[in-house]
């Protein structure tokens, strides 16, 4: 499949789909890749409410990240996002609904806002970055409901239903959740750049990130666990350690697989992608003594 290395894509909603499956119907590995804020399809209703440019919006995306993730996949079933992340964050809950944007937030069903949502990245992200508030208009609990049941619901249930296949296939499964990060230091040398999430062991068993961990380790990149990164939404609805399903979040340096600019895929696509495909190996190489007992 051709990727698209291009800038937002403007179309209307009804016109593709929301994301992409790319895998076999039947999962061939207890592994199921995830990438869900890579998507750089803007829907006309989108940029119509907007009172900033839409280019500003793609600080909001995990950039190219879906080109590192396709690089890299082999026989895994993968879930990529296609419909922009400002249109509707799949790694927030259905209930974190801003209420400075939001017609629909309920105090009721999130009382407690939590530090993203303050922030204005929330379900629907109110703020880009420098650009600072992004609509010109606040949105009615009409449309943000309609985007819950069109985009959210739709991938997390296809998420759910890839995992549930390959436990019962496996007796295990294992998402990772692909995400990228702008660097964290100005001295690369001192600064993670990698960052494994699991929610401070709450959605995966600590074996997966110390095997994780050492590939980052093989490979001379310096990594970080939960700091500044332990996952969202993604892990906390999937993740079930007890179950034998484990999620885990990876959020790569952007410097590693873009250019200079940090704007389009660069040199180091391959070389990143090669060390994303070594974690998969690693993961499904620790998920094997399960996936052997329940052949």
């Amino acid at each position: 499949m051709p990727r698209d290395r291009g800038g937002p894509n403007l179309s209307e909603v009804t016109t593709s789909p929301s994301f992409l499956r790319h895998g076999p119907a039947e999962p061939l590995s207890p592994v199921v890749l995830s990438v869900p804020h890579a998507g750089r399809d803007y829907p006309a209703e989108l940029c119509a409410a907007l009172r900033v440019p839409v280019a500003a919006l793609s600080v909001l995306e995990d950039r190219h990240a879906d080109a590192l993730a396709l690089t890299a996949c082999g026989d895994e079933t993968l879930f990529v996002a296609r419909r922009a992340r400002a249109w509707i964050d799949l790694n927030r809950a259905e209930q974190e609904r801003d209420p400075r944007l939001d017609d629909g937030a309920s105090l009721a069903a999130m009382p407690i806002l939590s530090p993203k949502l303050r922030s204005g990245l929330g379900l629907v992200p109110r703020r880009a970055g420098a650009a600072g508030d992004i609509w010109s208009r606040r949105l009615g609990a009409d449309e943000v409901s309609a985007r819950i049941h069109a985009d959210h619901r739709p991938y997390h249930a296809a998420l759910a239903q890839a995992l549930s296949a390959a436990h019962a296939r496996f007796g295990i499964a294992v998402l990772l959740d692909i995400h990228s990060m702008p660097p964290l230091g100005a001295t690369r040398g001192e600064a993670p750049r990698l960052v494994f999430g699991d929610r401070f062991g709450r959605s995966a068993a600590a074996r997966f990130l110390g095997r994780l961990e050492g590939v980052a380790r093989a490979h001379g990149v310096a990594a970080a666990a939960n700091t500044p990164y332990p996952g969202g939404h993604v892990l906390d609805r999937h993740g079930n350690p007890r179950g034998n399903v484990h999620a885990i979040q990876i959020e790569f340096d952007r410097s590693l697989y873009l250019d200079s600019r940090l704007d389009a895929p660069g040199p180091g696509l391959d070389r990143t992608a090669a060390l994303l495909r070594a974690m998969i190996d690693a993961v499904a190489d620790e998920s094997l003594p399960t996936a052997i007992a329940a052949e």
